[in-house]
């Protein structure tokens, strides 16, 4: 599973930081792979609503948003926001980065279609003030609420500390590291039992992107589905966007992954082939699946709904099995 930790604190040494990295650490102790995004350190361009995202479904800023960040939200199986209490509120480069989600926002409510973890995803908050006013953090679990909404996750709460304002106080709470710890444990324990499913081909821009997909779609509470290419493609087949999408699901901010690194990180359970030759390293003690199934390179729009619709049966069954 991937835990995606986003520190909004301008202070890559903040108390706020410091509360994160606690929390990141118990989650990879548990078992868990963990990302971090620093929001002041990245180029996050603030939202200058050109309503593009909801008519066609893209951000046309082209930053850090486009080039990672987006497909990092859908990647994820928890998002961990660590904020600091600016004016009641979060920082102004974290509310770039959350204004900016509207991208996805719109994808789901406008243009009716879902990521495939957006079931199973879950989003906690991790939250400092320098007062103790009894609002305090009000502001940002409102903000935080139809963030993960709008990115695709199940709001879970937050921890929230008063009166940490001097450098390091975050050290002196009583309970708060280990709070974070203990709740890290508690969040990632239910991902950490679900069986891991690796599809492979060889470009991992069509077939085993489907078969991901639904298999995270249908079972992401019971299937940690993964798919990778032994020679990745630089991007994924639009075809399979298109014909995805006519089945309600969202493949846009997918990315072709190479399965050397999906097994470095993931050691899967099951491995599926897809039909195609691929060289796919050995995995002691992993099931080995074949599915004879066509290339779909240069093949039309109907011939690859027709693909579509057998890779979901396939993977329906694949699940039953589980």
């Amino acid at each position: 599973m991937l835990v995606l930790g986003i520190l909004g604190s301008p202070k890559k040494k903040s108390n706020t930081a410091i509360l994160l990295n606690a929390f990141l650490e118990e989650a990879r102790k548990a078992g868990a792979n963990t990302r971090f995004i620093d929001v002041d350190s990245m180029d996050i361009k603030p939202c200058k609503e050109y309503k593009v995202c909801e008519s066609k479904g893209y951000c046309p800023i082209k930053d850090d948003m486009e080039k990672e960040i987006y497909s990092l939200f859908w990647e994820a199986d928890l998002i961990v926001m660590a904020t600091p209490v600016f004016f009641y509120s979060v920082p102004a480069q974290l509310k770039a980065l959350i204004d900016r989600s509207q991208t996805q926002w719109a994808r789901k409510y406008r243009l009716k279609i879902e990521d495939p973890g957006r079931k199973w995803r879950n989003g906690f908050v991790l939250s400092l003030g320098a007062t103790k006013g009894a609002n305090l953090f009000d502001g940002i679990n409102l903000t935080a609420k139809y963030f993960y909404d709008a990115v695709g996750a199940v709001f879970k709460g937050s921890l929230e500390y008063r009166r940490i304002e001097n450098p390091g106080d975050i050290k002196d709470h009583p309970t708060a590291l280990k709070d974070a710890g203990e709740k890290a444990k508690e969040l990632v324990a239910p991902f950490l039992k679900r069986r891991k499913v690796l599809f492979a081909c060889s470009e991992n821009a069509c077939r085993s992107q489907m078969a991901q997909a639904f298999a995270r779609f249908n079972a992401g509470d019971k299937v940690e589905a993964v798919c990778g290419g032994d020679n990745p493609a630089e991007s994924v087949n639009e075809d399979m966007t298109k014909v995805m999408a006519e089945k309600g699901i969202d493949m846009h901010f997918r990315k072709p992954v190479s399965i050397n690194d999906i097994i470095t990180s993931n050691k899967p359970d099951i491995v599926v082939t897809m039909g195609c030759e691929v060289s796919c390293p050995a995995v002691p003690g992993a099931q080995l699946i074949e599915w004879d199934l066509p290339d779909p390179s240069g093949k039309s729009i109907e011939f690859m709904r027709g693909l579509r619709d057998d890779i979901e049966n396939k993977v329906l069954d694949l699940i039953e099995t589980l």
